[in-house]
């Protein structure tokens, strides 16, 4: 789970004490913990007695510099990000700081908000990196694979032990791919009828001919091809639960036939015209929404009400935070372990595009990918390569919209020269502009670059 503002912890190390006192007093006003130190040896020793969270640093220093400082901290601290600060900017400082492990870097002067916004970004990698290697968080009494910590899952779990305990019917809503089967056997392993069955039944992937023979049963000769008598779904519910996955994907007359079972907890086989009492609790799903169809007489209003005593809306993988990057981790375990592979790690950068991507199929569409990731993987750890190619151009439509164009445009020429070592002719020529003109944009941008 992200960790709030005043939790987190920051080392600033600079030889100029003015700077050093008015670095600390701006990031204690944002709640940051501050520790300062003038000298890398004295910072290196600051970070062996405690954990910190960020190391702002000066790049040019006595004796030991910035860089060698932040080579330090990614040779033995995971959990540690890094920023570099210099009065003296430079193309090559700040490749050099790339290349080494620093996550921002920052010319002198800069404005407060310059440094929050750095600060910011620092933070949210070493966030996302922390919540990818959290151990999944479950609900403490079910078996039901739900994985998650954030505020929207945790309203969910909070529910499905508020009506487990009842036995009113529960309709649960959201996205196709979002867990709502799993939600169902959380409520009915956490209930009294945990030790009886357990019915799913996908309302849609059964023929429409088939559907009511197949949840009501049937006599023996009650059509063509009925040889012999067979109950159906509701009754081998009995003393359980039956889930109806996309109820409503049923037709108007089973969904008469539900409605009396709800009623009057009767199933009437096919073909007979006696019913039969039955003991069972039922859960429904749907990804559409309900109230519409019932405006268009495409679903009973009086059955959407019966089915309605309770509702759990489960939120879309997109609205659910970290909890993508957990899910990464417990998929990624559970693959490698069913393989006999290591677990592989995931680059921060990989890490980033995956949080972003806006994930339409929801959790299933995640864990299908960390499938593929695992299967294919070969190194040891997965880069935004290694990702399927829709979400890596996802993650470029999907840049932050807060930033200016001058901003924007001193990012992607900097990317481009880490990417080339500096080198301004190769950079020149991927960026479609001569060395004199990405020249003066060095000099223009100076701060933003740096």
């Amino acid at each position: 789970m992200a960790r709030t503002a005043h939790q987190e912890r920051i080392l600033v190390v600079d030889d100029s004490v003015d700077t050093l006192e008015v670095l600390q007093r701006n990031l204690q006003s944002k709640g940051y913990q501050v520790l300062t130190a003038t000298c890398v040896p004295d910072a290196i020793r600051a970070l062996e007695q405690m954990a910190v969270d960020l190391v702002i640093t000066d790049l040019k220093m006595p004796k030991v510099s910035g860089l060698d400082l932040v080579r330090h901290v990614r040779e033995n601290l995971k959990n540690t990000e890094v920023m570099m600060i210099t009065g003296y900017p430079s193309i090559g400082g700040a490749v050099d700081a790339v290349k080494t492990g620093a996550e921002e870097y920052l010319a002198k002067p800069f404005t407060d908000e310059e440094l929050f916004s750095a600060v910011g970004r620092a933070l949210e990698k070493l966030r996302s990196r922390r919540a990818a290697q959290a151990p999944a968080f479950r609900t403490p009494a079910s078996p039901s694979g739900l994985v998650g910590e954030s505020p929207a899952m945790r309203q969910v779990f909070s529910a499905i032990a508020k009506v487990a305990a009842t036995p009113a019917t529960v309709l649960i809503t959201g996205e196709s791919g979002t867990g709502k089967e799993l939600v169902a056997r959380a409520i009915h392993y956490s209930s009294p009828r945990a030790s009886a069955p357990f019915v799913p039944v996908s309302c849609a992937a059964i023929p429409e001919g088939l559907l009511e023979s197949e949840l009501f049963g049937h006599i023996k000769g009650a059509f063509t091809g009925a040889t012999e008598t067979r109950a159906g779904f509701l009754q081998t519910a009995e003393g359980g639960t039956i889930f109806l996955d996309e109820i409503s994907s049923t037709t108007l007359s089973t969904q008469v036939k539900l409605l009396r079972v709800l009623q009057e907890k009767e199933v009437c086989m096919v073909g007979s015209t006696r019913g039969r009492h039955v003991d069972i609790r039922i859960l429904a799903a749907t990804n559409k929404d309900l109230p519409s169809l019932v405006k268009k007489d495409a679903f009973r209003e009086d059955l959407y009400f019966r089915l309605n005593v309770l509702t759990i809306d489960v939120p879309p993988l997109r609205d659910r935070g970290d909890d993508v990057l957990i899910l990464i981790r417990h998929f990624a375990e559970r693959f490698a372990g069913e393989m006999g592979r290591a677990v592989p790690d995931f680059s921060d950068q990989a890490l980033q595009v995956l949080r972003n991507y806006h994930w339409p199929g929801n959790v299933r569409e995640l864990e299908n990918v960390v499938q593929r990731l695992i299967v294919m993987n070969e190194g040891g750890v997965v880069e935004v390569p290694d990702l399927p190619s829709l979400m890596r151009f996802s993650a470029l439509q999907r840049a932050s919209f807060d930033r200016t164009l001058a901003e924007v445009e001193a990012e992607y020429i900097r990317n481009v020269l880490a990417n080339v070592n500096g080198n301004r002719t190769r950079a020149a020529e991927i960026l479609g502009i001569d060395r004199k003109t990405l020249r003066e944009k060095l000099k223009t941008s100076a701060a933003p670059l740096s």
